[in-house]
């Protein structure tokens, strides 16, 4: 090495090491590395697709957990609801031909009044059973719920008269109260009211329906009975042959609506 190359003593260490620069350590390199980031268009596509994959993921484990209440079922609960789902489609099939029936009967009628009369009539003896202005009668079943604790409240017999209604109830008749469209259930154990008036155990729900159908439908697992039963309530349904609901509710004229047929 040559006499111009080595660092003159008499110059002072701090000038030299401000003139040279100094070497970075291992971390130094590996952080000047990692940022500032340069990420490519393959990093981003791999980012989104793995994004994609994980919210499925996330999806399809929230689904899976919320059908876990059918994971732990009896082989024959599970097969009991299953049929109850196939009645509630056959019984959706059924009125779809009836009504279906219905149209070709009018547009094949040689007397189109005559038959769109008898059809009127025997509409209006239907809404009537609906709205509780018409007796019936016909198979069904009775649901007895005593409750020696006070223990039943308003909202678990409601749940059990929506669940009699989807099963295909056509008539219902609670402690001699006639249900319809509107009826409504208040109060708390021991205080029950059906559209205000008050009614005691046992609570006796008089249905006109296919018997199979409502009382399936109130033992499923997880149902009414159960409910019921959770609050120690003694649950009774019972298959009849002929049950008579004949509580009738008054016709009310609307007090706004009009028919807008001529």
């Amino acid at each position: 090495m040559s006499d111009a190359e080595l660092p003159d003593p008499s110059e002072p260490a701090a000038e030299r090491s401000a003139d040279t620069p100094a070497e970075l350590t291992g971390r130094q390199r590996l952080i000047a590395g990692l940022w500032p980031p340069r990420v490519t268009r393959a990093q981003l596509v791999v980012a989104l697709l793995l994004f994609v994959l994980g919210l499925g993921l996330a999806i399809q484990v929230r689904s899976t957990s919320d059908n876990s209440a059918l994971r732990g079922a009896r082989q024959e609960d599970l097969v009991r609801i299953l049929d109850e789902l196939d009645d509630r489609t056959q019984r959706l099939e059924d009125e779809k031909q009836r009504l279906e029936a219905q149209r070709t009967e009018l547009e094949n009628s040689s007397d189109q009044a005559e038959e769109a009369r008898r059809q009127t009539v025997e509409k209006e003896r239907q809404l009537g059973v609906l709205a509780g202005t018409v007796a019936a009668h016909g198979p069904g079943i009775t649901l007895t719920v005593d409750d020696p604790g006070n223990g039943v409240k308003a909202d678990m017999l409601l749940d059990a008269l929506q669940e009699l209604r989807a099963a295909g109830a056509e008539a219902i008749e609670v402690n001699g109260v006639r249900v319809v469209a509107n009826t409504y259930f208040s109060g708390d154990g021991g205080n029950v009211r059906v559209d205000g008036r008050k009614i005691t155990a046992p609570y006796v729900f008089e249905v006109i329906g296919k018997p199979q159908d409502l009382e399936t439908a109130l033992n499923i697992p997880g149902g009414v009975v159960q409910t019921l039963e959770k609050e120690q309530a003694t649950v009774h349904v019972e298959q009849v042959d002929d049950i008579v609901v004949d509580v009738l509710r008054p016709a009310q004229r609307p007090d706004y609506a009009r028919s807008s047929s001529p």
